[in-house]
């Protein structure tokens, strides 16, 4: 696995690849790799000749300090996780090499990053999209792999590459679980044990949701009362929201809690009623 640190280093790589008529793989994390990563990997690594990971924790999606301070880092347990996975190039990138200055251009996407995770966190789609954004300028043509957990974000990207035509094709790859529901995340490690015994009430709520548009409900307000109801029967969890996307003949039903001092996300797909 070639490991590189400069943009011009991963760039060059690409197009090298490229030249050759090889496809590429392109896997956008912040590290903490877990299996849900490893799915993307693969998935990339079954569909592409080459694969590349990139490893950068984002400052500008974070909206607290120390909220960046305690995300999760371990380059070498990632590396060694990316090279098992059959990747190919893996870029990680200082904040300097990425941001040598002053940021004065931001990318924002206009309607679908307000609400939920967007009133929740204030400027971290800007965030999210502005990185996608610089990291798509770099790697140039590929296959970017990205988890349906993160639904609104994957919606954001999608329509990032569609607005300004990046030579890019958007893989949404299904949400990895753990036996008991909960979706896997890297933030799951700042759990402790009475919480990530609680933890599971997301996907719960989730299920309640499901149930409900089973039953025949059809009013997206009740399906999202039947969520929060399930959360707020966990003395450990405090609800953000829980909400219901209307997407044509598919809902999406979407909960965001904090577990203790944790904030964990997840999100369903559902016959519309």
């Amino acid at each position: 696995m070639h490991v590189v640190q400069t943009i011009e280093g991963f760039r060059k790589a690409l197009d090298a690849e490229r030249a050759q008529g090889r496809v590429v793989g392109l896997v956008p994390t912040m590290g903490a790799l877990h299996d849900g990563h490893l799915s993307l990997l693969r998935r990339a690594g079954a569909e592409c000749d080459v694969v590349a990971v990139t490893v950068f924790v984002n400052p500008l999606q974070f909206e607290h300090a120390d909220d960046l301070a305690s995300y999760p880092r371990d380059l070498a347990a990632d590396a060694a996780m990316a090279a098992g996975a059959g990747v190919h190039h893996l870029f990680a990138p200082s904040a300097a090499e990425m941001h040598p200055g002053e940021m004065l251009t931001r990318v924002a996407v206009a309607r679908l990053g307000d609400g939920m995770e967007g009133s929740c966190r204030p400027g971290h789609f800007e965030g999210v999209a502005t990185v996608v954004t610089k990291l798509f300028a770099i790697a140039g043509a590929c296959r970017a792999y990205f988890g349906e957990k993160d639904y609104q974000q994957l919606t954001v990207v999608r329509r990032l590459v569609s607005d300004l035509s990046f030579p890019v094709e958007v893989v949404a790859c299904p949400t990895v679980r753990a036996p008991d529901g909960l979706a896997l995340s890297s933030r799951n490690v700042h759990l402790s044990g009475a919480e990530r015994a609680a933890a599971p009430v997301l996907h719960r709520a989730l299920a309640a949701g499901a149930a409900a548009v089973e039953r025949g409900e059809s009013r997206p307000a009740l399906v999202s009362l039947a969520m929060a109801r399930i959360i707020s029967q966990e003395p450990l969890a405090t609800l953000e929201y829980a909400e219901v996307l209307e997407e044509d003949l598919r809902w999406r039903l979407l909960v965001a809690a904090r577990i203790g001092n944790v904030r964990l996300i997840d999100n369903i797909e559902v016959q519309a009623p």
